[in-house]
Order: structure tokens, then C-alpha cells, then sequence
């Protein structure tokens, strides 16, 4: 009984930990400079916006959200249509060709970002693709595959292989076993794969500055945050509404998807 006690507090202390710093981070976006130092965790007395309005209007936070929707959501597309089929194919695969693909999409997660930063640069220049948002558009897939297929391959390892069976004698092809019978149960693997990719995506800095450059027309929010240190100064208030403004999308694909990868965590830990 001391064990399952000791545990609980420790996960509540742990969301504590968590849950305080983004309390701060909302409440000071409410407040000016004064109260942030002099009363830190106090409710602000007035909820004033103005702070959400300076940030926008003097890092033109609107349309850089709207370039990180764009190549976020375009990104997040391309990802599950070459991750999707690949995982399908490894999954059914039983040779030794199969193993050694798998084993190569594995190999990705031992390339340092900055390794492959210069080659990306090349090849931008290269492509005649360098400052546009199309190029960042296939680079970020090519990061995330090894993730993606690594999951999907294991999630549809657990597919029994008898559903696959009944519909082929039914005259079903190999597409449509995929579209009708695996897609529908990979839902949790799905949605966990597009939350991860959501957060690098979204999150994705280094190449976006490269890349992108800081033309406002092009640049992603990552990019576009920084500068509101260089617009507002010390301006701790404005900072704040800033850095919430651009969480606004995370948090809503978390609370789309976060049911499924519950799922998806679940029905991993009952079959493992």
C-alpha cells in the first residue's frame, strides 16, 4: 500500500510541475511588467488583451500562423501517405528484404539534425528551392518518417493476419485491405503518429531560419516569435501573449487526438 501512496504523490507533484509554469506563462500575458514581478501567481486585478494585440500586430503573428498551418498541415499529409502504405508493406513483409528496409528506416533516428543541415542547404540551393516554404514542405516528412513508419509497422504487426485472409477470399485487393481493414484499426496508431509529427512540425526552428528566412510573407511562427524580443523589449506581458497565441493550435490537435493515443497506448500495454 506505501508504494501505490508514495507513487500517487509523486505524479501529482510531477503535474504540479507542469501545470505551474503554464498557469504563470497565462496569467502574465493578462498583466503589465509591475504586477508580473510584484505579485508573480496572483490573478491579474484587470484581464486586459492589449498584450495579445501588441504581439500580433508588431510580429505579424496572423499570417505566420498561417504559413505553419499551411506547411504543418501539408507536411503532416505527405507523412501519412508514404508512411501509411511503407508501414502496411513491412508489416506483411516475412523475408529478409523487409527486415533489412525496416531495420534502414531505423537508422534515421541516428542522424544528428545538425548533420544534415549543410547537405539540406545544398540541396535547397540545388532544387531552386531555397526561401520557400515548398521545399520546407518535403524536408519535414523526410525527418519524420522513421518515426512514423516505426509505429505503424508495429501497430499493424498486431492486426490479425485472418482479417486479411477472409477479405482476400472475398476478392478484396491489396488496397482495398488496406483502406477497409487497416486504416479503420490503425485509427490510434494514426493519431499518435500525427500528434508527434504535429509537435515537430509546429515546433520545427533551425531549418525553418535556414530554409525560410525571415521574410515576414514566408515565415513560419517559430521564426516570427523571436523577433517580438527585438520589437517589445523587456516587455514580459506582450512576450507572454505571444508565446500563448502560438500554443492556442498545439493544444487544439492535442485535445483532437489525445483520446486516440490514449488508445493507441492502451491496447499496446494489454497486448504487450
Amino acid at each position: 500500500m506505501r508504494f501505490p501512496r508514495i507513487s500517487g504523490i509523486l505524479a501529482w507533484g510531477y503535474a504540479l510541475l507542469l501545470v505551474i509554469p503554464f498557469y504563470y506563462l497565462v496569467i502574465s500575458s493578462f498583466k503589465q511588467n509591475d504586477d508580473i514581478f510584484t505579485h508573480p501567481l496572483n490573478l491579474p486585478s484587470t484581464w486586459d488583451p492589449g498584450n495579445y494585440g501588441e504581439a500580433i500586430g508588431s510580429a505579424d503573428l496572423v499570417p505566420a500562423v498561417a504559413n505553419s498551418v499551411i506547411v504543418t498541415g501539408l507536411a503532416l499529409l505527405l507523412t501519412l501517405l508514404l508512411a501509411v502504405p511503407a508501414a502496411f508493406a513491412l508489416s506483411r513483409s516475412t523475408g529478409r528484404a523487409g527486415r533489412v528496409v525496416e531495420a534502414t528506416f531505423s537508422l534515421g533516428f541516428l542522424i544528428p539534425t545538425f548533420a544534415a543541415l549543410f547537405p539540406t542547404f545544398l540541396l535547397a540551393a540545388f532544387t531552386g528551392l531555397f526561401h520557400t516554404r515548398t521545399f520546407l514542405v518535403f524536408l519535414l516528412p523526410a525527418t519524420a518518417m522513421p518515426l512514423a513508419v516505426v509505429i505503424l509497422t508495429q501497430f499493424m504487426r498486431t492486426i490479425p493476419r485472418e482479417l486479411e485472409e477472409a477479405a482476400s477470399m472475398d476478392g478484396a485487393s491489396t488496397l482495398t485491405i488496406l483502406r477497409h481493414v487497416h486504416l479503420p484499426i490503425c485509427v490510434p496508431g494514426i493519431a499518435t503518429v500525427v500528434l508527434l509529427c504535429f509537435l515537430s512540425f509546429w515546433n520545427e526552428y533551425l531549418y525553418s531560419l535556414i530554409i525560410i528566412g525571415p521574410d515576414p510573407a514566408q515565415r513560419t511562427i517559430q521564426v516570427a516569435l523571436p523577433t517580438l524580443q527585438l520589437t517589445t523589449g523587456t516587455d514580459y506581458g506582450v512576450l507572454m501573449a505571444g508565446t500563448v497565441f502560438t500554443l492556442i493550435p498545439v493544444f487544439a490537435v492535442y485535445a483532437l487526438t489525445q483520446r486516440q493515443m490514449q488508445r493507441a497506448l492502451v491496447s499496446g500495454a494489454v497486448k504487450g
